[in-house]
């Protein structure tokens, strides 16, 4: 067995968990129930184990602490300032998880699970505030390559629910018709022989998410722009 003279900083996984509640963005914290910060709101995470990977880490502390399991994860950052946890010298790799609203419960070292407005959120735990801003620019970013809109709707879904998704993300509005061609141009969905009722004065189309063809565009390389 080697041995190495240099201190090993301990490795934890955290996960910046978002959904839409249909006109903002929300994210999932969990209350610690544990020293530091213990009653403090945090995002889900915690320690690497020996023999596992950050991304098993990552998916083991969400499933314990939200109940949440098979969600999309994509990594976006590390964080290393030195003095960032009071317990001692540790680094954390971050990703974002995109869920459609579901119900989650507390677990392992969780007080409870909340969901929280992006825009109004409590006090955070160690540096999950730059975290979360972190997260939420490298979202921004991976919208334009990724479908990351489609993880937070329903198997169905109407235009309009598609629209406000990309709304809250990006902190914009868009053209209803404009959007709609667009997204209809890069051939994303299928328009389903089916209509919903969101108002009493008119019907919406249903469509669903062409993962196929996107698979495809993504290894051409395509860019979706607004």
């Amino acid at each position: 067995m080697y041995s190495y003279e240099y201190p090993r900083p301990a490795l934890t996984a955290d996960a910046m968990v978002l959904t839409f509640n249909g006109k903002s963005l929300e994210i999932l914290l969990i209350q610690r129930g544990i020293e530091p910060y213990k009653g403090s709101w945090a995002l889900p995470g915690g320690f690497m184990k020996m023999d596992e990977t950050i991304e098993q880490c990552t998916a083991r502390e969400l499933e314990e602490e939200t109940s949440l399991k098979n969600v999309y994860l994509q990594q976006f950052g590390c964080f290393s300032t030195v003095n960032r946890d009071p317990r001692g010298r540790v680094v954390t790799v971050a990703s974002y998880a995109l869920v459609r609203k579901s119900e989650v419960k507390g677990g392992d070292d969780a007080m409870d699970a909340r969901w929280f407005e992006i825009e109004n959120l409590p006090e955070l735990a160690f540096d999950h505030h730059i975290i979360i801003e972190k997260g939420l620019e490298k979202l921004r970013e991976d919208i334009h390559f990724r479908p990351v809109g489609f993880q937070m709707l329903e198997e169905t879904f109407t235009m309009s629910e598609l629209q406000h998704i990309y709304e809250a993300i990006l902190n914009k509005s868009f053209d209803r018709r404009n959007f709609a061609k667009k997204m209809l141009h890069y051939e994303l969905l299928t328009q389903l022989n089916e209509t919903v009722r969101p108002t009493a004065k008119r019907y919406a189309l249903l469509y669903s998410f062409k993962k196929e063809n996107y698979e495809l565009f993504k290894k051409k390389g395509f860019q979706l722009e607004f």
